[in-house]
């Protein structure tokens, strides 16, 4: 139980069709998205302290009022979000994850091994799982992933890892975490995996957190 209290499930809804993605919990009052996550849709509802996602400690549904996209958004770059939550008290199921320090900001992490997590497909095509997944990843330089994937997707507000054995974040783990397996900053968000399918062995790309420090810091006042 509680092993990644800090992400939530994100059911996002538009007329009847839903979606599914995941968010990380950064304060009492705020959930870190994907973009591409909340593009189109009318509500989200939050599922915290969940490993199975039909049993979350407790449920909150929020309208798109609530979403602030990163004003620069447009298809993958700046893929970034905020979700305005209801508070939330933190207990060991449910806790958020800290954000790089403002002195942190120029760290590639290049090299460092980080975890993603989520409830998104564990092969190509199939649904989401019930229960959560967690992967440990490492994370490559820019160039390396700009050389799969070029300079336009991958910018430099992008963080990418390599997924060997064809372990890789998947469709329904975006918007998802990824943080560091030593002191536990979380410093990318999932935005995009191989058109080739995520058991293609393709580099993952997740927003770079530490690019929108200052941004997060003046919409909800939180910063390290």
């Amino acid at each position: 139980e509680g092993q990644v209290p800090y992400i939530v499930g994100v059911s996002l809804n538009s007329n009847g069709n839903w979606w599914w993605c995941g968010g990380s919990i950064i304060g009492n009052t705020w959930v870190l998205t994907a973009a591409h996550c909340t593009a189109g849709a009318d509500e989200a509802s939050l599922y915290y302290g969940a490993i199975n996602y039909n049993e979350p400690a407790f449920r909150h549904t929020v309208s798109s009022e609530n979403f602030i996209r990163y004003p620069g958004y447009v298809g993958l770059d700046h893929d970034l979000a905020l979700i305005r939550t209801p508070h939330v008290d933190f207990n060991s199921l449910v806790n958020k994850i800290e954000l790089p320090s403002l002195n942190d900001r120029y760290n590639s992490y290049e090299n460092n091994w980080a975890q993603a997590s989520g409830w998104g497909a564990i092969y190509d095509g199939s649904n989401v799982v019930e229960d959560l997944r967690v992967v440990d990843v490492r994370v490559i330089s820019v160039s390396d992933c700009q050389a799969y994937y070029g300079t336009e997707t991958a910018t430099d507000n992008v963080i990418c890892v390599d997924t060997p054995d064809g372990k890789s974040t998947c469709q329904g783990d975006s918007g998802g975490p990824l943080v560091t397996k030593e002191g536990d900053k979380l410093i990318g968000v999932t935005s995009f995996g191989s058109i080739y399918g995520c058991q293609s062995g393709a580099p993952a790309g997740f927003t770079r957190v530490t690019n929108y420090l200052e941004w997060i810091k003046e919409e909800t006042g939180i910063y390290y």
